[in-house]
């Protein structure tokens, strides 16, 4: 049985929101920002919707909990996110100082991983949480993405 604020817990929220960036065309990465057991920032990618190709997930969570603590430094939180971390948002996170991040699936090409891409020196990071679900929904997009073209 899960707990209510495990990992897992937070990493279905983190789906829901892929889910919903799926429903819209959207490259189905989502993500969110919890301190304690508090959600308290969601975020999916928008970047066809807003034509912006910074509307990734990640940063659209890094400003709305930025904007509900009302700062920038996100400390005691952990970012929930279904793909690793691409450099863009690696190098925001690490200017946020977020407390810790935790993601799905791994991005062999583009994550921050194997790109090398520091955080902050506190972050600490965490992979693999749920990836099974987070990869099959980025596989069954493109996958229906090649089919319409």
């Amino acid at each position: 049985m899960i707990q209510p604020f495990d990992d897992n817990y937070f990493m279905k929220k983190a789906l829901q929101e892929a889910e919903l960036a799926f429903e819209k065309g959207e490259i189905p990465v989502g993500a969110v920002i919890v301190i304690g057991d508090k959600v308290i920032a969601r975020g999916h990618n928008l970047t066809e919707t807003l034509n912006d190709v910074t509307a990734h997930a990640e940063m659209q969570a890094i400003t709305s909990a930025a904007n509900f603590l009302g700062g920038k430094y996100l400390l005691n939180c952990t970012l929930y996110v279904t793909l690793e971390p691409c450099q863009m948002c690696a190098g925001a996170l690490y200017w946020s100082q977020i407390s810790k991040i935790v993601y799905g699936a791994r991005d062999e090409e583009r994550g921050c991983i194997n790109l090398k891409t520091k955080l902050h020196p506190k972050t600490k990071m965490k992979g693999g949480v749920m990836a099974e679900g987070a990869s099959q929904l980025l596989k069954r997009f493109f996958i229906e993405r090649r089919n319409l073209n």
